[in-house]
């Protein structure tokens, strides 16, 4: 994937780390909770909990710090802030979201979000920062069989928005996030946040961009090649 893709009939973004600041609130929130309730917290576990949904949490926690950590306390206590913060709207975009939104209207290419997220707590996050409206859907976590790195969010997506998985490109921040994209059978890009690409990802030739102005700047060309919408 040098070139600039030529066959992208739809465009599947991630939520958080991707359209949405959102993954260094969370972290914060996340070791403050650990820190109030007297119980353990290590980076590298919290790293590995970014693009998983809330069932593969527990089992990363109960896994890292033993069968008795108290994963719905934590939970509890975690969503309480995190919703607080949601409400509040302090959740910023990251840079380059309006552009590159305004670029696939352009285009007349669909999307959708597709986030690990479930999605009681999804679609109030993107109605805060205007999002919701500008997407033609959202599959959340709780709403497939499997989590990423499986493909089935991907796949539903896919599906939603009537698009060939293979005609869909991915926008991921997380590598759980690619490598799903990649089971998919999609075009994946990935555009790092908290967490760089990992070996296999590398090794995979997925496409790393440093932000979402580049991701649009790498786009824009297919708008003199693209396909009709009949294509999709």
């Amino acid at each position: 994937m040098s070139a600039a893709p030529t066959a992208i009939r739809a465009v599947i973004f991630d939520m958080d780390g991707v359209l949405l600041d959102s993954e260094r609130i969370a972290y914060a929130i996340g070791r403050d909770v650990s820190r109030d309730m007297g119980i353990p917290w290590r980076h590298e576990v919290a790293m590995q909990m970014i693009g998983l949904n809330s069932r593969e949490h527990e089992r990363l926690l109960k896994g890292a710090y033993g069968e008795d950590f108290p994963v719905a306390e934590h939970h509890e206590e975690f969503g309480r802030r995190y919703e607080a913060v949601i409400a509040s709207g302090r959740i910023p975009l990251k840079p380059g979201v309006l552009e590159l939104l305004e670029l696939l209207d352009a285009l007349d290419l669909p999307r959708a979000v597709a986030t690990s997220t479930r999605r009681s707590r999804a679609l109030p996050k993107l109605e805060a920062v205007g999002l919701l409206k500008r997407m033609d859907g959202v599959v959340g976590g709780d709403e497939v069989p499997r989590g990423k790195p499986a493909p089935d969010i991907f796949l539903a997506a896919a599906t939603l928005l009537e698009a060939r998985p293979s005609a869909c490109l991915v926008i991921e921040d997380s590598n759980a996030g690619v490598r799903g994209g990649l089971a998919a059978g999609a075009q994946v890009v990935m555009v790092p946040d908290l967490l760089e690409p990992a070996e296999d990802v590398l090794a995979a030739g997925v496409r790393v961009e440093p932000g979402l102005d580049a991701v649009r700047r790498w786009l824009a060309p297919i708008g003199d090649r693209a396909g009709p919408p009949a294509a999709r």
